[in-house]
């Protein structure tokens, strides 16, 4: 038995990005999932010394976790839209750190229920460690000090139509595309999924279309500091595709019954056909309002934009740098809480050096 950092799904989307970055600091690691061949083949590409498990991780976790012990359990198994708290809990009742990269907006919002448990067994159960809340969050702290309050926040993000998109981010956006979204400081009387479209320009890429998504942001952010109205956003690098499923959301809103999610499969594979008029360049914006220290308005506008397929780094820096902290012995605060001002933007920019990604500011 050897100390290691259990990634789960670690040959996916996210997690093998996460496994490469730990595994290429000498961490030992081992990559779950339940395709045996998929498993093996990234771990033989890893070129290092990585263990493999296979198992499903609904039903056969905490067997793992009791014979293998490992120090910290990454969870990059989603979607986490409709998922529940049973990994987490079997961590937390053993007395392990976790770590996911959930954007699901009440299992990440929701994640402090384990919270008198987590504490019991001083283990740190963090949820939503990805770009949402972990960056969004990373660069309203960095601004805060030019602040005397913030008043409002307008963020997301375009992903480069060539980036490599996962499954589960497919389906997560797809459960709730057209769908009213849970209330929460906003201009519009009401918000619903993949609406209120919008133009946002980037530097470098131009611009893009946006509409609504839901993320724990929309609860967290306002809470935490102060936010009288905020509006997150995601768009498609390629305006016929983003406005396809706009059209969809609009039926969707006026009742037709579509199930997108149960179809996402077959949406991502469209999507990918038309691969070949995009681009693999993606972007996010952040735009803060509110009063200075002397009290006079101030705006401040940070993006950062990933090219070269770079983009899917991004979500997955903050369970890294939270997970080599653990590693390395750092204090951090045991409990269940999302992701939320825990990594600096310095941390997470870099991390992000070595990678064809740079931020703007204005």
């Amino acid at each position: 038995m050897r100390d290691h950092i259990l990634i789960l799904g670690g040959y996916g989307n996210f997690g093998k990005r996460i496994a490469i970055n730990l595994s290429d600091t000498n961490i030992p690691i081992t990559i779950a999932g339940r395709n045996h061949a998929k498993a093996q083949k990234f771990a033989q590409d890893l070129g290092t010394d990585s263990d493999i498990a296979i198992f499903d991780v609904n039903t056969d976790l905490p067997q793992y976790l009791d014979q293998y012990q490992p120090r910290i359990v990454i969870n990059t198994c989603g979607p986490f839209q409709n998922a529940n708290y049973a990994v987490a809990r079997a961590c937390a009742e053993r007395g392990l750190h976790y770590i996911d990269l959930a954007d699901g907006r009440d299992f990440v919002t929701g994640i402090t229920s384990l919270n008198a448990v987590a504490r019991n067994k001083r283990a740190a159960i963090i949820s939503g460690a990805s770009t949402v809340p972990g960056l969004s969050s990373a660069v309203l702290e960095h601004f805060k000090p030019d602040f005397s309050e913030m008043t409002s926040l307008k963020f997301g993000i375009s992903p480069g139509q060539q980036a490599e998109r996962g499954l589960a981010t497919t389906q997560g956006i797809m459960s709730y595309v057209g769908k009213p979204l849970a209330p929460h400081p906003s201009k519009f009387e009401r918000t619903y999924g993949w609406q209120n479209i919008y133009r946002q320009t980037y530097p470098d890429l131009g611009a893009r279309w946006m509409a609504n998504c839901d993320i724990p942001d929309l609860d967290l952010l306002p809470a935490q500091y102060g936010l009288k109205e905020i509006q997150f956003s995601a768009g498609m690098e390629l305006g016929f595709l983003h406005l396809g499923i706009w059209a969809l959301s609009g039926l969707i809103r006026a009742g037709v019954p579509l199930n997108l999610e149960k179809h996402a499969n077959l949406l991502l594979n469209a999507s990918n056909v038309f691969n070949i008029f995009g681009s693999a360049d993606g972007g996010m914006h952040v735009i803060v309002k509110g009063r200075d220290q002397q009290g006079q308005p101030l705006t401040r506008k940070w993006f950062i934009i990933a090219k070269s397929g770079d983009g899917p780094h991004i979500p997955t820096i903050p369970a890294i740098i939270i997970a080599k902290k653990l590693w390395a012995g750092e204090k951090i605060k045991p409990g269940a809480y999302p992701c939320v001002g825990i990594v600096t933007l310095n941390e997470y920019l870099d991390e992000l050096k070595q990678f064809d990604i740079k931020t703007y500011q204005e």
